[in-house]
This record gives C-alpha cells, structure tokens and sequence, in this order.
C-alpha cells in the first residue's frame, strides 16, 4: 500500500504516477473480442452455444436458453422477508430518483415567428449485462433496469452468464421486481455482440448497459456505434477524505468496500493527520484479516491502495480532481462538507459527512450507482433515464418566418458552396 505525503520532495513525481497508473487488464483482449463480435455475427445462435458450453460450461439447448417470468416470480416469492423487503424498498426509492430525472418535452415560438422545440422519446429496444462470474449483484440489475423501464423502454433484455447453468435467485428476484421483459443465459463478449447485432434467436437492442470484465467492457467499445452504450467501465475505485474526528474503523471499513470488488479496484485516503492515517491503515489490516473476501480485498489494498497526508484538506481537493474517482466520500463535519463539495469538479458520485457511506449509495440511497470510472468523471457522469432516451428537435416556419430569416440562409449556403442548399430555401422565398 502506498504512503505518501505533500512534504516530500518527490510527491509531485509520485502522485502523478498514482494518477495516471494503469488498472485495467494488462491482457491484449482487443484482438480476441473482435473474432467474437466476428463470429456471433456470422454464425449466430451456433457461436453462442459453443461460447457459452466453453466459458460457462453447459448446453444452453439442453438447459434452456432463457429464465422465464414465473421462475423470477417464484424467487422473488422464495426470498427470505428481509432480503424481500430490501429488494423493495431498493428499487422504490431508485425509481422515484430516475422519475425525478426524467427531462420536459420544449415547444415556444420565437420572436422571428419560427416554431421551435425538442421532444424526448425511449429507445425501443435496451440490454443489460449483468455479471454472474466473480458475484452476483441484484443491485446491478435495479440500478440499470429501472432507468430503462422510467424512460418508457418497452422492450427490456437481460443477459446475465450462468457458470454450470447455475442461477442466482436473487437476480431473477431483482429482474421481476424491475420487469425485465427478457432473460437470456449468456455471458462475456459474446452476450454483448448478440445484442448489438441479433441472432436467429434474439433480437437486437438498441443501447446496452451494466458493467461486466475487461472482455465485456472491450466489446461495448467495439461496438458503439452499432448500439449506444452507457459508458466503458473499469475496476472500483473510492476516495476518501477525511479528519481525524471519524472513527478509524469506519473509514477502514469505506475503503475496504471497493477493495473487496477485485484485486484491481482502488482506494485512496487524504487525510490531515498523520496519527490518524497510521490508525485507519492498522484498523485496515484487522478488518482484512476477518473478510470473507480477504484474499481480493488484501491484493486490491496491497497493489493500488493509498494513504496521503495533507497539510489541510482543502489542499486534497485539487489533487481529488485529478483523480476524477468513481465515488468520493468526503468524511467531516456537514459543514465542513458542503465547502469542500463546492471545490469538486471531477467525481461520479459524492457523499457529504460522517454518516453516508459510499455503500448505501450502492443500493438504497436512489442515485445510480452505474458511475465512470477510470478518470472518466472528468467527461462523462453516471446512468440515467438519458442512456435510454434520445432528443428530437423540431422546427416549423410560416411565410413571415421565412421571409425573416431565410435570406441569411441563402447567404449561408452559397457561402459554403452549397448551391442546391440556397435554391431550397430561396424558392421559398420567392
């Protein structure tokens, strides 16, 4: 795990290595996802089934190629209260965030007399991938089937890989509560090239959602373009600020969330303490000696972790921007909070104060938890009903309204050499 502090002669050299480390999968998969892509599209529903019998190891034709609306109702009713009743109160309170977001049709009439306006609409079509190798995660399928369904997408497609044709109960649980329309059994770069292009068994979509592996991430690259995409997502990442006032296991156990994901996740503390920052790396090894994911979150730790003492927060928040992390937890007073959440330019998602763990944001605080990773915060923000929407503008002009602008039109195009373009518009005019 690295230490750092803004005293040292050389903490400028070795913050930007940390910056700009490279923690995506070092394995050339570009090449290999491409020859999938290739084949799905060639042979179809023949390349599916000997993917799926190579990687998941089972006969979708002997197991079933799809889950069902009644087994997804049967595990929903099969749950155990509790775990029922955080499903439900998950996916009310993710759906009435979304509905918030949802964006106003515009239609005004300007001065000129021209008629202008947009008008939002759902995709028809929209898949979502969800993990099944390393975990499970019902939250997953909340957070990125919810969206889709309050944007108006009528045509809901879910993949999801199931190694040994074994099913998760609590992501068929998930998928019923959300009404997914379709469940299909597959994984990896193959499910993502049957959705972008279709099969002779299932029909493409239009925009695909829902992180997976460096392979899954790769073929949603490849094929934007042929389908939107929500973003290309890489390992978990949190940074933490945070004083001396907390309690050291608490901000322990925050950077131990992410660190449990995958031995390539990141977590960063910046703290003004040093004595501080010695007690949360000590309570880190506690906690790490107790978890049943252990072994990921100790390599996580080990290999892209790190504590950085600063001489005031105020001094992190400039290097909290350029790390542009995932999530962000800015642990001190309320106060204190806000002013230094109005210094943050670049983060996927932030949480004021003492008491808002990054991990209820994971399932029920409302907003998405689908967030840019990788410095992508810099450009881009997290899943939203406007993944599954598109604008489209409209005009509408009478003869006054020609008559006022139509000329500098003419203008315009002759301008550009476009002759047809002046004519169009010029006998109009006329």
């Amino acid at each position: 795990m690295l230490r750092l502090n803004a005293h040292q002669p050389d903490f400028v050299d070795r913050f930007d290595a940390l910056v700009n480390g490279r923690r995506e999968a070092d394995a050339d998969v570009s090449t290999i996802v491409e020859q999938v892509i290739r084949d799905v599209r060639a042979r179809g529903d023949v390349a599916l089934l000997e993917f799926t019998e190579r990687f998941d190891g089972f006969d979708l034709n002997a197991e079933g190629w799809r889950i069902d609306a009644e087994q997804c109702k049967a595990a929903f009713d099969g749950l155990a209260p509790e775990l029922r009743d955080a499903l439900k109160l998950a996916a009310t309170r993710i759906r009435a965030y979304h509905k918030a977001q949802l964006p106003k049709d515009r239609d005004y009439t300007d001065k000129q007399g021209v008629r202008l306006g947009a008008r939002w609409s759902a995709v028809d079509a929209a898949g979502v991938y969800v993990p099944g190798g390393r975990a499970a995660y019902p939250s997953s399928v909340l957070m990125n089937a919810i969206p889709a369904k309050v944007a108006g997408v009528e045509r809901l497609v879910m993949v999801t890989p199931t190694p040994q044709g074994e099913i998760n109960p609590t992501v068929m649980a998930a998928a019923y509560l959300a009404g997914v329309d379709e469940i299909w059994r597959l994984g990896g770069a193959q499910a993502i090239a049957a959705l972008a292009h279709g099969t002779e068994t299932i029909a493409p979509v239009d925009v695909i959602t829902g992180p997976g592996n460096a392979w899954v991430a790769e073929a949603k690259r490849q094929l934007y373009g042929v389908v939107g995409i929500d973003m290309v997502a890489g390992p978990s990442e949190i940074v933490v600020v945070a004083d001396a006032k907390n309690k050291p296991d608490w901000i322990a156990a925050d950077l131990l969330s992410q660190a449990e994901h995958d031995p390539t996740s990141q977590s960063i503390l910046f703290t003004d303490n040093a004595g501080f920052a010695d007690a949360v790396a000590a309570a880190v090894e506690v906690q790490l000696a107790g978890l049943s994911t252990g072994a990921v979150a100790t390599e996580s730790w080990q290999a892209n972790g790190a504590i950085i003492v600063v001489e005031r927060l105020e001094d992190a928040m400039p290097l909290v921007n350029r790390l542009a992390a995932e999530h962000l937890e800015l642990a001190v007073d309320d106060k204190r909070a806000e002013a230094l959440f109005a210094q943050v330019r670049h983060a996927g998602s932030v949480f004021l104060g003492r008491m808002t763990p990054e991990a209820i944001g994971d399932y029920v605080a409302g907003p998405n938890h689908v967030l840019p990773t990788g410095r992508r915060a810099r450009f881009s923000s997290g899943l939203s009903v406007l993944d599954f929407m598109k604008r489209t503008s409209f005009i509408a002009l009478d003869k006054a309204a020609v008559k006022a602008i139509g000329p500098a039109a003419v203008t315009l195009a002759e301008a550009e050499g476009l002759p047809a373009h002046a004519e169009s518009v010029r006998k109009r005019l006329k």
